[in-house]
């Protein structure tokens, strides 16, 4: 009798789980509509997966005292409304074709005004990087720095990967009818055809491909890194890095992503950089070759032949077990007598490439911040 209520209970949470995860579209699309024929075609595709270019794995080490520390606030998020500066839809028309501006949404969401086109990267908007709204943590200030409604028209959306935290359902719905291309990595479209984007509007890319729109060339190179958003998809679509070329620029956004050889093969074809944007951020020693630890960015860094960066991945969530300023405290001594240079914009901040760069530590709890 027992076994039976035992096998009775555990038989219907799996048929609950399997209609929730059937029946809601923030999961995305079904790893059939996603394994198209271009996508089991990719040389990276092999046995149903996408795999990286080298070994990776996804621990590298376990421990069981880890798991209460994620329900644990104390210092990884702050204990006091992160500055955000607003953003006036009037100043997306004051900027000459010929520079580039950079504004960071928090996280790894950037708009970039580059070649007279707004390109928007990982654009999640939402407040909780999570399927449901009552799972995780939210953004530690709400605020966003300008209403999607009030954002200009979207010429170019670049999404790096499927996970919550770069690949918002929400924030799609929003802005599918106000954005010109979505370019991403292969199966990931998928994702977005289910949530109603036109099709004719969709470029996926395999690693090192490339496509021109308007005289800005996008390449996605690779990353080291996964992808998945519900149980039984884990790398059913592409990850990736993307380089950003016009006359003017040459930036490089790296994605999520643990080191690798890669770096130096990007640096080595696309290089050197007038700017990165590089992952660190949600990092910890078990999961140390899918994303980037501070002390490794000025190796990266001279791999890709770049000077001048801006942290990611950080800012907005929390998502690791690390205090929420560590990445920028640690990267600050690590990078110290380097020569690098780093951007430090508020959310919301926009700043020119090539100009001076903003450095204000307001991150650091002060009077002037509200409480």
């Amino acid at each position: 009798m027992t076994f039976s209520i035992i096998a009775i209970v555990l038989a219907t949470i799996v048929l609950a789980t399997t209609l929730f995860l059937n029946s809601s579209p923030q999961f995305g699309a079904s790893k059939k509509a996603i394994q198209t024929a271009v996508v089991m075609a990719s040389p990276n595709y092999k046995n149903g997966k996408f795999k990286n270019l080298e070994e990776t794995a996804m621990m590298t080490g376990f421990k069981m005292n880890t798991i209460p520390e994620y329900f644990k606030n104390g210092d990884k998020a702050p204990d006091f409304l992160i500055p955000v500066e607003k953003i006036l839809a009037g100043q997306f028309s004051q900027l000459n074709d010929s520079l580039t501006r950079i504004t960071w949404f928090g996280h790894s969401t950037i708009l970039i005004e580059m070649a007279g086109k707004a390109v928007f990267i990982d654009p999640m908007l939402g407040n909780v990087p999570s399927p449901v709204s009552w799972a995780g943590s939210g953004r530690f200030n709400p605020e966003l720095p300008i209403d999607i409604d009030s954002l200009p028209f979207i010429d170019v959306v670049l999404i790096s990967h499927d996970h919550y935290d770069h690949l918002d359902y929400g924030s799609i719905l929003k802005l599918k009818d106000r954005v010109g291309m979505f370019y991403a990595p292969l199966g990931v479209g998928a994702h977005l055809r289910s949530w109603g984007v036109d099709a004719n509007k969709i470029i996926e890319m395999d690693w090192w491909e490339s496509e021109t729109f308007d005289g800005i060339t996008f390449v996605s190179p690779p990353a080291r890194h996964f992808s998945g958003r519900g149980l039984f998809d884990r790398n059913s679509t592409l990850w990736c890095s993307w380089v950003i070329q016009s006359d003017h620029a040459n930036i490089f956004f790296s994605g999520d992503g643990g080191y690798g050889n890669h770096f130096k093969e990007i640096g080595d074809r696309f290089g050197p950089f007038d700017f990165t944007m590089m992952e660190c951020g949600q990092y910890n020693e078990q999961w140390l070759q899918i994303h980037l630890l501070p002390d490794e960015v000025p190796q990266a860094l001279s791999d890709l032949k770049s000077q001048v960066f801006m942290p990611v991945h950080w800012g907005a969530f929390k998502l690791s077990l690390h205090s929420w300023t560590d990445p920028i405290d640690r990267l600050q001594n690590t990078i110290s007598g380097t020569g690098l240079k780093m951007a430090i914009p508020k959310i919301g901040e926009g700043f020119i490439m090539g100009q001076d760069i903003p450095k204000d530590k307001w991150w650091i709890k002060t009077t002037f911040h509200p409480q």
